[in-house]
């Protein structure tokens, strides 16, 4: 199959009565087919096309998960547009500071969202989508090989985000090596992150193309994640550690609930540990987990099977795809087995947005610079370590934060653990934790620090750690570690006042 506009859905597709989105609510769900929702993508890009806008301008989207977003991100495509899907999490400065960056011509979005705006541009509701006639003969906008089809905008959680330039080539390249991998025949997909995150983006194009239903939540609640598992039978989930962790909570509503239908756990973010491999075990005992890795910048596909049948070790990201090139360079900026990871595929983004302020990262052979670290082993198989702006530098030694975790997270007691960098007077920067316990376990954060230093390097025991009952969440469903860093430095500081007193 070949695409051309991103927005295209497979000739199949337009007599396909099959749901292609059910969005669960009360007291009904809300479904959509493929037939439908190609025609109304066909009347968003017609009456689009009617308002005068040129191809190339661009259009943001507001609002949490719904059919209307995706109605909407499609029709915008078709209509040879540029989609700015803008996170809603974002504060209102950075919002407006967002949408002057796109210079966004038009901004469709919740009525929720679009009456919080301050941003003076024409607002079209999700809402009002229902009331578009149908059409035919729509002619989808038909690309060239530069021509845009996303500007997605990294999470931002400090300074201004970068927009990254998507085409529409290099995500239907996405699209269709993924179909040749044979992903998702047969599968029934759960999305529940963002789609103004490309995880969840690229998964509901893959969706879409695949010609299989999507149970889509409007955003991640645990409760209703494991209600829409066990009501439609999903089959394939993405989750990031947060989730799962909340999950294993809710041993009641799990002891009721029938998962079994579940083949396949994805998990992204944060690698998979022995810890966390166990407990996805304890509820999918015989469904494959996929530890994933991607970049808005780089694209989903990085790695895959070995292509010697080599079963990956538990915590690796996996072997190079053989459609891409991958290598690893040192601090000295020589290739290595451990260093930072460069990526060359059709995939990668144009470049960012309107960001002379920041350095290309694009080598002179045309790789990108990811910023993330990996060991590679003898085998060829790629184990993330960090990222590289992460790293700190302790009393002369170099430590990322998922090292320190994944020594706490093999603490029998410990769930899931999350390290910051704080400053110290003495060695620069160290470590502390904030750590989640197993259901039913009540360990002392003193004892959780001696077993570090009896189990790992010394420089890499958390100096302190706070027990909490769930960490806070970006909007990626990720841990908002910029939040915990926060939190650590205010206690220090009452520390150290209260002991001063």
């Amino acid at each position: 199959m070949t695409l051309t506009n991103l927005g295209a859905l497979p000739l199949a597709a337009r007599d396909n009565s099959q749901a292609a989105f059910i969005l669960p609510s009360a007291p009904d769900a809300q479904t959509i087919t493929f037939s439908e929702l190609d025609a109304q993508a066909d009347a968003v890009g017609a009456a689009l096309r009617d308002r005068g806008f040129p191809a190339g301008a661009r259009v943001a989207l507001l609002g949490r998960n719904s059919i209307a977003w995706m109605v909407a991100f499609l029709g915008v495509l078709r209509a040879g547009l540029v989609a700015v899907p803008v996170s809603i999490k974002f504060p209102p400065t950075m919002l407006d500071n967002i949408l002057a960056d796109c210079d966004a011509r038009l901004v469709m979005g919740e009525r929720e969202q679009l009456d919080n705006l301050t941003f003076a541009a024409p607002q079209w509701a999700f809402e009002a989508l229902h009331d578009l006639e149908p059409v035919t003969g729509f002619t989808v906008f038909q690309p060239q090989p530069d021509s845009l089809a996303m500007l997605l905008y990294t999470s931002g959680s400090t300074g201004m985000p970068k927009g990254v330039r998507l085409t529409h080539a290099s995500h239907r390249w996405v699209v269709e090596t993924r179909l040749a991998d044979d992903e998702l025949t047969g599968q029934r997909v759960l999305i529940a992150a963002p789609f103004y995150h490309m995880n969840a983006l690229a998964r509901a194009l893959l969706t879409l193309a695949s010609g299989v239903t999507t149970v889509l939540l409007a955003q991640f609640q645990v409760r209703d994640y494991i209600a829409a598992i066990a009501r439609y039978r999903c089959t394939w989930l993405t989750a990031v550690p947060p989730m799962i962790a909340m999950m294993m909570k809710e041993k009641t509503l799990l002891a009721e609930s029938d998962l079994s239908s579940v083949r396949v756990v994805r998990m992204g973010s944060a690698p998979v540990n022995e810890g966390l491999f166990q407990q996805i075990r304890q509820i999918w005992p015989q469904a494959r987990i996929i530890n994933a890795y991607g970049t808005t910048e780089g694209g989903p596909i990085v790695f895959g099977p070995h292509p010697q049948g080599l079963a990956a070790p538990l915590s690796s990201n996996g072997y190079p795809h053989p459609a891409v090139s991958l290598r690893l360079r040192d601090e000295h900026g020589a290739l290595a087995s451990h260093g930072v990871l460069e990526i060359k595929s059709p995939a990668l983004m144009q470049g960012y947005h309107q960001r002379p302020d920041v350095a290309s990262p694009f080598t002179a052979d045309g790789y990108y610079r990811s910023g993330d670290v990996f060991n590679r082993d003898e085998n060829g198989f790629y184990f993330f370590i960090g990222r590289q702006d992460d790293m700190f530098v302790c009393g002369g030694e170099n430590i990322y934060p998922g090292e320190v975790e994944r020594l706490l997270e093999q603490h029998p007691d410990v769930q899931q653990a999350c390290v910051v960098a704080v400053a110290d007077e003495i060695k620069g920067s160290k470590p502390v934790a904030w750590v989640i316990a197993r259901e039913g376990h009540f360990p002392e954060p003193q004892a959780i620090k001696a077993w570090t230093l009896q189990h790992g390097p010394a420089y890499l025991h958390p100096r302190h750690i706070w027990l909490v009952e769930r960490f806070p969440l970006a909007g990626t469903n990720k841990v908002d570690r910029h939040a915990l860093r926060a939190q650590a430095i205010r206690r220090l500081a009452d520390k150290q006042a209260g002991d001063a007193a």
